[in-house]
């Protein structure tokens, strides 16, 4: 097959200039694109979904127009099931070894970047640390990613049917969906961290708040908030819809500290603030030079930038802060002689900070599940209990001690 190159297409939500390299292709990929841009406008007041959703079309574009040479509007069936396998093992032009910016700035044009690529080989950091590259011929698409793709690009074609654009939907289509994805007897456990790994990170960070605090007292903050309030690093940073403020904890008649977020679906909520959350925020806005507490409506921003006024709004930027009180920690517990909570440790995400605050408070503290799932902004109650592992507990107990005779 000729070595096919694809360039991004979207930057925002607003329609860019179609690369100089598709303009041999037919005028229905003008149309193509002008609806898809239509689509994801859908999502422009969630940067999270918006993002993810303009992966998955802009994939398919890519690969209906260069592979298959059809419009997205012409796919069948057997078109998307030939696509997912595309996406399964897709060529290795088009597969990258890291991450780079979408766009590029040049003479004050913004040009797709040449290094650019739809899929992207990835490395656990552990093999980082140990050395090791990424290669091309180890990519591979996860379960959860598969399933990823059908739903987004069959909430795209519903939406093709909703504005009458077309009658059928290729994806729904698909009957055996089992044939691209396993089914799990059983929920997989959610990832989180020990009491000796939480134990050490908030530890280890207060001894680096202590030791630096300019650099790190925000950090202290920022991972005490995700896993006392188990709030996304979404919830933190400032965007178009939702700009974290400290007037956003608040006080209700009855003396009790309530913190207001937006999060996915754009849904506001009301968080339960405990004493130990206010502590830390005192301990926060001191550092500011801000009173103990805030008043009401103040609109100083929660996580402001270090250099410059305004709030942060770069998730990598939170994410880089807190992977260095990770790795302080791993090395904390490597030179305790805890190797394999270190090895544990070096593979944590930032999300995990997240997972760990609702896991420790229903199954340490045994907070009543309605009250996490509120507080987590979880859509069903269903979603709040898989953190509940006292049956995985109870099961593995009960066969812990079986024995080759008796």
């Amino acid at each position: 097959m000729k070595k096919l190159i694809p360039y991004p297409l979207i930057d925002t939500v607003e329609p860019t200039q179609i690369p100089i390299h598709l303009n041999s292709l037919e005028n229905y990929t003008i149309r193509d694109f002008e609806t898809v841009c239509q689509f994801l406008r859908l999502y422009n007041g969630n940067q999270a979904t918006f993002l993810n959703y303009r992966k998955e079309i802009e994939r398919l574009l890519h690969w209906s127009w260069l592979v298959t040479k059809k419009s997205i509007l012409e796919l069948r069936r057997e078109d998307v099931e030939n696509y997912i396998k595309f996406c399964q093992k897709p060529l290795k032009s088009w597969i990258g070894l890291k991450t780079v910016a979408r766009f590029i700035t040049k003479d004050n044009k913004k040009l797709p970047n040449p290094e650019w690529r739809p899929f992207v080989t990835t490395i656990s950091k552990s093999e980082i640390t140990k050395g090791k590259k990424p290669n091309k011929d180890d990519y591979s698409l996860s379960q959860k990613s598969i399933k990823t793709t059908f739903v987004i690009l069959g909430s795209f074609y519903t939406h093709l049917i909703n504005e009458n654009i077309l009658e059928i939907n290729p994806v729904l289509q698909i009957r055996q969906k089992s044939k691209f994805f396993r089914k799990q007897q059983t929920t997989s456990t959610i990832p989180c961290l020990s009491e000796s790994q939480w134990k050490c990170l908030i530890n280890t960070t207060y001894k680096m708040a202590e030791l630096n605090p300019d650099r790190y007292q925000r950090t202290l903050f920022i991972i005490t908030a995700m896993y006392l309030m188990y709030l996304r690093i979404s919830e933190l940073i400032a965007s178009d819809r939702w700009i974290p403020v400290m007037g956003h904890f608040h006080k209700d008649g009855n003396n009790n500290w309530w913190f207001t977020t937006v999060g996915k679906g754009n849904k506001e909520r009301q968080i339960t603030v405990s004493d130990s959350m206010i502590d830390a925020l005192k301990k926060w806005r001191k550092h500011l030079g801000l009173s103990l507490l805030p008043s009401p409506n103040e609109t100083y921003p929660l996580i402001p930038k270090s250099k410059g006024q305004g709030a942060v709004s770069s998730i990598r930027m939170i994410r880089q802060l807190i992977q260095e009180c990770f790795d302080e920690t791993t090395k904390e517990l490597f030179q305790n002689g805890e190797k394999e909570d270190a090895s544990i440790m070096s593979e944590a995400t930032v999300h995990w900070l997240r997972h760990t605050g609702i896991s420790d408070d229903i199954n340490k503290r045994g907070r009543p599940i309605i009250h996490v799932r509120d507080d987590a902004g979880h859509a069903s109650i269903a979603t709040t209990d898989k953190y509940n592992n006292s049956t995985l507990k109870e099961r593995h107990f009960s066969g812990k001690k079986k024995k080759i005779y008796d």
